[in-house]
């Protein structure tokens, strides 16, 4: 940069606000001084970014983003993927989406976007069929067979109450957006029975207001954010948890 920048930057704790923390340095070189302003949930970011009180966000995936543009009419735009997070679905109990008996409660978020991305985890397992057009979130209501009358969204809770909801032994399963299981300390190797398949991974986006998406320095923040150096960290911190992408 010719001159010093500042880029305000709000993310979700783990795995993104380390991610930025790694990257901080690399942009220092390269003019950038990075603020980072870390949430505990999905809403806060969003409204910031629309707010002015940030510059740019990185927490949420495409379907969301989608999803919350149409809610709120929110004029952002995505300039590129940094890493994918598989949603998985975790027991203390069963070792397997097979071994879920008759009527298992699978508890998950309370987020449309999120259903579409578990759901397939048990249609690819053969445990339920979905009708639903390609290229669509399938939702609760597009369940066309359910042989064991598996319980789904009975408890829909904010994604980040999803791992104490694990830990205090509550459903049959649960599902986990993995920055979630990684920050609530759950052993993913352990108690992980199933996980989105790596071909429909939601990549974590960088949003920025579609007025700023020419912002040089937010180029060269998605530049560096996409670089080899930030793929090997993820790589070698997550050890698989976390997928870089981009």
């Amino acid at each position: 940069m010719d001159e010093p920048v500042t880029i305000k930057i709000g993310a979700s704790a783990v795995p993104h606000t380390e991610v930025l923390e790694f990257a901080a340095p690399l942009l220092e070189e390269r003019g950038i001084t990075l603020e980072i302003e870390t949430f505990t949930d999905y809403i806060l970011p969003n409204t910031a970014l629309r707010d002015g009180d940030i510059d740019v966000n990185y927490f949420q995936t495409p379907g969301y983003l989608a999803q919350q543009i149409e809610e709120y009419d929110y004029d952002f735009v995505s300039l590129g993927e940094v890493h994918a997070e598989p949603i998985g679905i975790y027991s203390k109990e069963y070792s397997s989406l097979e071994e879920l008996p008759e009527g298992a409660e699978i508890i998950f978020s309370d987020s449309i976007s999120d259903h579409g991305r578990i759901l397939p985890i048990f249609e690819r397992a053969g445990l339920i069929e979905l009708d639903v057009e390609e290229g669509e979130l399938a939702t609760i209501d597009d369940i066309s067979s359910n042989p064991k009358n598996l319980v789904f969204g009975s408890q829909q809770v904010e994604a980040r109450f999803l791992a104490p909801s694990f830990e205090n032994g509550e459903g049959d399963a649960v599902a986990i957006n993995t920055n979630y299981a990684l920050e609530g300390g759950v052993d993913i190797e352990q108690y992980g029975i199933a996980f989105e398949s790596e071909d429909v991974l939601q990549p974590n986006l960088i949003v920025v207001r579609a007025e700023d998406q020419d912002r040089p320095e937010f180029q060269v923040l998605v530049e560096v954010l996409q670089s080899e150096e930030v793929r090997q960290f993820i790589e070698e911190q997550y050890n698989g948890a976390v997928i870089p992408m981009g």
